[in-house]
């Protein structure tokens, strides 16, 4: 826990040592944020025949609207801080608990589960300890792979800062599937913004597409492995499911929840069939004839029209 915190701890000040770095130059790049946004008014009122006076009237609209509920946004915005701050202090205590007591824990499943033979409750105690374990150490490994390919394609492009978006990027895969897409955006605005050419932010886009598409189908699948065996799309259900109940935590949390869920669903035999609508398909159920090699599999015999009549 506390070799944990430290690193935790110099993350976070690198991050918002960059962040201090970068915004002291902000006056440098105002100009070229006003360039680029004459740039986009000219465009859409060649395009939709908008006039730049009906665009500005719009913004200033907008932000009249957004200053008169300045005072609702900042109590929710220290609202969020204060519950930031608040789980900074909670997390690290219930996860030191959590493992202090670890032994205390897996006692009281033998008591709750006294009908059930012992080495069946302490194997599926194993696995899941197992299951976790692996998804945290793939997880960390994958995001240090993904920091460093981020990181060498923008020092490729020549983009200043380069660690520091590179790992941004890769901290915002906590979000499976959207994290490194949400974290192309600010390098790519940050290059428009000093670079010459457009060329470099849809340069930043798509090499962070690429890295995406490298983690999705080589880099997880072979670090991570079949350990944690969840099919995309129950992944995205519990994501949402987490989203909804728990926000940002529960975006988090999402897939080792999942991938828990699975190991106890497998071990009840009545709740098999749900551990296996988690898990992966086989290859088998990919396949163009699919239905009928699972005909086949269950010895169902198919009714055609003709034998119905």
């Amino acid at each position: 826990m506390l070799i944990a915190i430290i690193l935790i701890g110099a993350l976070i000040w690198l991050i918002i040592h960059q962040v201090v770095i970068i915004g002291s130059g902000g006056s440098e790049w105002q100009s070229s944020f006003i360039h680029i946004i004459q740039t986009i008014q000219n465009w859409v009122t060649v395009r939709f025949g908008i006039e730049q006076g009906q665009i500005t009237e719009q913004i200033t609209t907008f932000t009249n609207r957004a200053v008169s509920n300045a005072g609702v946004i900042v109590s929710a915005a220290l609202g969020s801080v204060g519950s930031i701050l608040a789980g900074v202090v909670i997390v690290p205590l219930f996860t030191f608990f959590l493992l202090y007591y670890r032994d205390f824990f897996r006692e009281f499943f033998f008591h709750a589960f006294t009908s059930t033979p012992k080495e069946i409750v302490s194997e599926v105690l194993d696995r899941i300890y197992y299951v976790v374990q692996s998804y945290l150490v793939g997880l960390v490994t994958v995001m240090g792979i993904v920091a460093i390919l981020n990181t060498v394609g923008l020092l490729v492009m020549g983009i200043e800062y380069v660690w520091f978006f590179g790992i941004l990027a890769s901290l915002l895969m906590l979000l499976p599937y959207i994290g490194i897409a949400i974290g192309s955006i600010l390098p790519a605005v940050f290059a428009l913004a000093t670079k010459d050419s457009a060329w470099y932010a849809a340069g930043v886009i798509g090499w962070f597409q690429i890295v995406q598409f490298l983690e999705g189908n080589f880099l997880t699948p072979n670090i991570v492995g079949g350990k944690v065996s969840i099919n995309p799309l129950m992944a995205l259900v519990g994501l949402l499911l987490g989203g909804m109940l728990f926000g940002l935590a529960g975006l988090i949390l999402a897939i080792p929840i999942m991938a828990v869920l699975k190991v106890v669903f497998d071990a009840v035999p009545s709740m098999k069939a749900f551990g296996f609508l988690i898990g992966e398909p086989e290859q088998y159920h990919l396949k163009r004839y699919s239905s009928k090699i699972i005909m086949k599999r269950w010895k169902i015999n198919p009714v055609t029209p003709q034998s119905e009549s």
